[in-house]
């Protein structure tokens, strides 16, 4: 009797590998960040070997899709020296401008990384800050990890972190 494993087990291989993107796939509609997640096309365009930092006043808030199928994202319109400029935050499901704790119409310096996204110059925000107490972090400054990826233990050590 012949047996057939040689041919089943690549069978199995693919299927638990579309097995596990599928459980990944759906985690992220689930908690409302496809399209945000650490390795999709969106995350790619962030570079955190050239950071870069922009002062100005926040002018509104504003619902954005970088991209076509993404989950809706929060954004704002960034003046800085009368330029005004769209800075792409973290997906809605993760803060929506409320719970950013960011107001308008306050001193501001954003820091983050440039990037094209569907044809237009946005920037990828890492870090904002207000006044001397406030910042509200959506990246890791060593690697550019968003924080919505991050697990909640991970999240409570960059949370509690000076």
């Amino acid at each position: 009797m012949r047996t057939h494993y040689p041919t089943i087990i690549p069978i199995l291989l693919l299927a638990t590998a579309i097995l596990f993107y599928s459980a990944g796939a759906a985690q992220a509609r689930a908690t409302g960040i496809v399209g945000w997640e650490k390795d999709s096309a969106y995350n790619s365009q962030y570079n955190y070997k050239e950071r870069d930092a922009i002062k100005g006043k926040v002018i509104k808030f504003k619902e954005v899709v970088p991209l076509p199928g993404m989950a809706p994202g929060t954004s704002l319109i960034f003046d800085e020296d009368g330029q005004e400029i769209l800075v792409h935050l973290c997906p809605l499901a993760y803060a929506d401008p409320q719970k950013t704790g960011i107001r308008k119409d306050i001193k501001t310096k954003i820091s983050g990384s440039w990037a094209t996204i569907a044809g237009q110059d946005v920037f990828m925000a890492a870090k904002v800050k207000q006044g001397e107490n406030f910042e509200f972090k959506v990246r890791l400054t060593k690697d550019g990890t968003p924080f919505w990826t991050l697990s909640p233990e991970e999240l409570a050590k960059e949370s509690s972190a000076p």
